[in-house]
């Protein structure tokens, strides 16, 4: 038996822990790590109570809304699916008052516990982007606030309390280990990283290798931001070698955070997506690429993978986004995140056929699916295994 032989048996070990796990039902548990981001900037979106379905139909038992909309608070109690809110950035003003965000909490979050399964509170979105830096200096008495009111209300226990960053606060990301914080928002981020350790919340981030293969597409692989099979690159200080660039994102942050001292802090992925549509100048936005990236990162969170840094920790990512949104601002890509189309057809085929329903003219996924459950079941963990089974095979040979 050659070494190459012998280097390829963890890796097939693997393949039949996968199968394992298919078949006990298992990695249901390990898909928990996968949640959607469910924006509503649209006039034509589906009722909350659909939109339940629809998560399920997807097995994703986690979302992310970005305001505190009664209605949907209201539809997904008793629901069993988790839902992030987000207090919006011009409400941040008002919570640099103690008494206010008091307020706040008692009735935009007590209302609703425990039947609606709130577990976090994202304080702001991007509070510091190149573009616009008022913003972060609301920051952390707006989730000082927050929180204080949430132990005040016994809530602290269920909810956690964070605010997701872009990748803008960032001075160096590559390779990973030389990632560090911006010297104009170091000290905010000390901030909120001992604020985060202390309450035991993880930092969030909005990775989107979209972005730099779109400004950059004749240096940066395109498979390598699609997470398809392709050579990767190795980091020089670490040795350890990366086969996609949002690993290489959310590790840059790991060690940025570490650089300031705080080496065990869990880091999550908010956001990250690829739009199906673009203008002209939006190299890359495809259906068939949005279909790619979305799909092996899904494969990925199936497996439970972490990032090279932090193989045995799985990762937690949030895809944006549910829908396709046609009244966001900006270009053509930011109205065509969306898995699902406002009708509840999909977007494109993410090669999950036993989510949806195959029509004349459309992919519809069935609002009533569960009436059909016991036979796509079957063939749903059938397809999960062959399209598992790809992924690691990819990586043997």
């Amino acid at each position: 038996m050659t070494s190459r032989t012998f280097t390829r048996l963890p890796n097939i070990i693997n393949v039949f822990l996968m199968l394992s796990l298919v078949f006990s039902g298992n990695i249901l548990q390990r898909a928990k790590s996968l949640g959607i981001n469910y924006g509503q900037v649209g006039n034509n979106l589906p009722s909350p109570d659909k939109v339940i379905n629809l998560l399920r139909s997807l097995r994703i038992t986690k979302t992310r809304i970005y305001d505190t909309n009664p209605q949907i608070l209201t539809s997904f109690a008793n629901s069993n699916i988790e839902i992030i809110v987000t207090i919006e950035n011009q409400v941040l003003t008002l919570l640099q008052d103690p008494q206010q965000a008091l307020q706040w909490v008692d009735s935009h979050i007590k209302p609703y516990i425990p039947a609606t399964r709130i577990t976090g509170i994202m304080v702001g979105n991007e509070l510091y982007t190149d573009e616009d830096s008022s913003l972060i200096g609301y920051m952390m008495p707006a989730m000082i606030n927050i929180h204080k009111a949430l132990v005040q209300l016994g809530l602290d226990r269920y909810i956690e309390v964070s605010s997701p960053s872009s990748l803008a606060v960032l001075a160096e990301s590559y390779p990973p280990s030389a990632g560090s914080f911006k010297p104009e928002v170091s000290s905010v981020m000390q901030q909120l990283l001992q604020f985060l350790e202390a309450t035991k919340s993880p930092f969030w981030i909005n990775a989107y290798p979209y972005f730099a293969y779109k400004d950059n597409p004749n240096k940066i692989p395109i498979d390598y931001v699609l997470f398809n099979r392709n050579i990767g690159m190795t980091d020089p200080n670490t040795r350890l070698h990366y086969d996609n660039m949002m690993y290489a994102q959310v590790d840059a942050v790991a060690y940025a955070a570490a650089k300031l001292g705080y080496r065990n802090l869990e880091v999550r992925v908010a956001e990250t997506g690829w739009p199906s549509k673009g203008d002209a100048g939006e190299v890359g936005a495809s259906p068939t690429n949005a279909a790619t990236y979305n799909r092996n990162l899904m494969m990925r969170q199936f497996a439970g993978e972490g990032t090279p840094a932090r193989r045995n920790s799985r990762l937690d990512v949030y895809i944006f986004a549910l829908f396709n949104e046609d009244m966001k601002p900006g270009p053509t890509s930011e109205k065509n995140y969306g898995v699902f189309r406002p009708d509840g057809s999909l977007a494109y085929n993410l090669g999950f056929s036993t989510m949806s329903t195959t029509t004349a003219n459309s992919e519809s996924v069935t609002y009533s699916s569960y009436a059909t459950k016991a036979k796509t079941t079957v063939e749903y963990w059938a397809i999960l295994m062959l399209a598992m089974i790809q992924v690691v095979m990819s990586r043997l040979f």
